[in-house]
């Protein structure tokens, strides 16, 4: 099985692949990671993982900056329908638009925008930093195993928020519920850093490397 990190000059693009690495073992799978920005890595590879890190607008720039990158997403995702991971920024631009710094258009594959985090509880500081409970999972394969209450860790300041109720596959409270898992079709995301999350990360991980969407 053939794995492609995405190379675009965001995200913790080693720990992603040692991640993977990591599940693969766990689950005895044979599995070739390969962290690239090569468009044509991407066309070939059998699964995707898409990191980010930073502001929505400057990684949607990065990505757009790479040659073919963009379309060779498009091709293997949404018209090919390999299995796809975007991790927090990375899940981030799977939405129509990004609301940071400006309006910047994401790669529209789920409706719905990025916006800030707002908690009720004024007292909750921004960033949203360190380990929370995941809830509301939905019954999905890439969440198989995981049950409420197991622990992810984030590291953002905003959200996506899904048009589709539907598209979202699991939730965190921080002063009001947002998406912590996004998915539709052959594609998920995390707003939550499956690299960094130890246990849940790596059976997350571990479940998309053997999803057959």
């Amino acid at each position: 099985m053939s794995v492609v990190v995405v190379d675009y000059g965001s995200g913790n693009l080693r720990s992603a692949a040692r991640a993977c690495e990591r599940a693969a073992r766990d689950r005895g799978l044979a599995l070739d990671v390969k962290i690239s920005g090569r468009a044509e890595d991407v066309r070939a590879a059998e699964r995707i993982v898409l990191p980010g890190q930073g502001a929505f607008g400057d990684c949607k720039r990065g990505l757009a900056a790479v040659p073919g990158m963009i379309e060779a997403l498009e091709e293997s995702v949404v018209r090919k329908g390999r299995p796809f991971l975007g991790i927090c920024v990375g899940m981030q631009l799977m939405a129509e638009r990004g609301l940071e710094h400006g309006v910047h258009q994401g790669l529209g594959w789920l409706p719905g925008d990025v916006v800030a985090m707002t908690p009720s509880d004024k007292s909750l500081k921004i960033p949203h930093m360190g380990w929370n409970e995941l809830i509301d999972l939905a019954p999905h394969p890439v969440l198989a195993g995981l049950t409420a209450g197991c622990h992810a860790y984030f590291v953002h300041s905003y959200i996506m928020r899904c048009a589709e109720p539907r598209h979202v596959l699991a939730s965190c409270d921080y002063g009001g519920r947002f998406a912590a898992t996004v998915g539709r079709d052959n594609m998920v995301g995390t707003q939550f850093h499956v690299e960094k999350s130890q246990t849940t990360g790596l059976a997350l991980i571990g479940n998309f490397l053997q999803w057959r969407p």
